[in-house]
């Protein structure tokens, strides 16, 4: 089992490395690793981290706000990780993360904010452009 942890993770490491040399890498969101998340830090990206579950209205409608974000030149090099709220606790402990519809976002090590339930592009798109160093 340790033996398969170990490939897999090795393996979304190397999916996150060809991603973030990919200038399609912003529209792709790749489930939370925490070795993918590690390296996409390490190497200095903007990260957002977006808490979600299928059952979340609120959820719902944060994706077709993120996914118009997303598509933006200055979230170019965003680095999106999806955490699934009902399966993946152990990163929610990580993250210090209570609910669902939560974004977390990074700029390169250090956490730079973070937004609960939030529905409106304005404050998501403030809220992003700090990963990204953008002025709004």
């Amino acid at each position: 089992m340790i033996a398969r942890r170990t490939v897999l993770s090795l393996a979304a490491a190397a999916l996150v490395t060809a991603a973030l040399a990919s200038p399609a890498a912003a529209l792709v969101t790749t489930l939370f690793t925490q070795v993918a998340f590690d390296a996409a830090k390490a190497a200095g990206k903007p990260v957002l981290v977006e808490v979600t579950a299928p059952w979340c209205p609120t959820c719902k409608a944060q994706k077709p706000i993120l996914s118009d974000l997303r598509a933006m030149p200055k979230f170019k090099d965003l680095v999106i990780f999806e955490v699934d709220f009902d399966s993946q606790k152990e990163v929610l402990r990580g993250l210090n993360v209570q609910k669902q519809s939560t974004l977390v976002v990074f700029k390169g090590n250090k956490e730079v904010g973070r937004s609960t339930g939030d529905t409106k592009k304005e404050s998501i798109e403030a809220l992003l452009a700090k990963s990204v160093g953008a002025s709004m």
